[in-house]
């Protein structure tokens, strides 16, 4: 466990898929590592991550660890060369989520990586893709001392030009989670942002009698990152008797109001909403336990 001051500032656990630890960069840094500094909350009581049981519905990513051909000239990877060429990628892509791996060509997880990452690109239409070469020239060295980053690969997400979260040493399996988690505007999974959204979902369902589930979060949560995957493929499988919403508390003041409200003290915190009523919650990111919950709220006879 850990306070939300402590929690907000680490990182997500990486995937075992891709055991390997990330390379150093031959530049010799002049700034010490270090990730870019999140918002800190103090709500009356600390928020702290709770990590699930791994059990039940799993979603894996199909990695292509294995040796593939180089990326075609068509790639929606852009590479960039430059700082002024990373700015301006940024600045086009406006409120897209922008995921930039940082790589070094002697590396051996670059060349597992990048095959993967380029297949991911060409699945989600809707996030950009950029690439530096590290050890490509001065221009991408001095890039990577400016971005702080040491170590390769590297991967950093920015959102309307706001670098939102880093990543080292991961896998496939991880960096789709992550993809999904920061930039996922397409699904299902309906994105809150204070509490007239949350109180506008619930008047709107009152009539219906469909279960509102909601999953509440932070920024950088290692097992809220884990579960999303199993949120979004719900969402679509039970579109028909469910909404799935989704709340990060420490996005604004508003949100994080809303969880002291909710006392919620642990995340991720899964609240089940019906006929305008808070009829009970999960706290956890375990993917079987969640669903148990989700069917025992639908009326559906549930053992462990």
């Amino acid at each position: 466990m850990a306070t939300i001051a402590n929690f907000l500032l680490s990182k997500p656990p990486s995937s075992p898929s891709l055991p390997t630890q990330p390379a150093p960069l031959f530049f010799r840094p002049t700034t010490s590592s270090s990730s870019s500094s999140p918002r800190r909350a103090k709500p009356k009581q600390p928020l702290v991550a709770r990590p699930g049981r791994p059990r039940g519905l799993t979603l894996r990513a199909t990695s292509a660890t294995q040796k593939s051909s180089p990326p075609a000239s068509d790639e929606r990877v852009q590479k960039v060369h430059s700082a002024e060429e990373f700015d301006e990628a940024l600045r086009a892509a406006k409120d897209r989520l922008v995921v930039v791996e940082y790589v070094d060509s002697r590396s051996a997880s670059t060349s597992r990586m990048l095959p993967f990452m380029v297949q991911l690109s060409r699945q989600c239409n809707d996030v950009e893709f950029l690439l530096v070469m590290g050890d490509e020239s001065e221009a991408t060295r001095e890039l990577c001392r400016r971005e702080k980053v040491n170590k390769a690969p590297h991967f950093t997400f920015y959102k309307s030009m706001e670098r939102i979260h880093d990543e080292e040493g991961i896998g496939p399996d991880q960096l789709v989670g992550d993809v999904l988690y920061y930039g996922d505007n397409h699904s299902a999974v309906k994105q809150l942002h204070s509490r007239e959204d949350v109180e506008k979902l619930i008047e709107g369902h009152k009539a219906d009698d469909k279960l509102i589930v909601l999953d509440v979060g932070l920024k950088n949560c290692g097992p809220c990152v884990k579960v999303y995957p199993t949120v979004i493929k719900l969402s679509k499988q039970m579109s028909e008797t469910v909404v799935f919403a989704r709340m990060n508390g420490d996005e604004n003041e508003s949100c994080m109001q809303f969880l002291k409200d909710m006392d919620v003290i642990e995340v991720p915190t899964f609240l089940f909403i019906r006929a305008g009523e808070i009829r009970g919650r999960y706290v956890g990111s375990g993917k079987g336990e969640l669903i148990g919950e989700i069917l025992r709220y639908q009326g559906v006879r549930v053992t462990y």
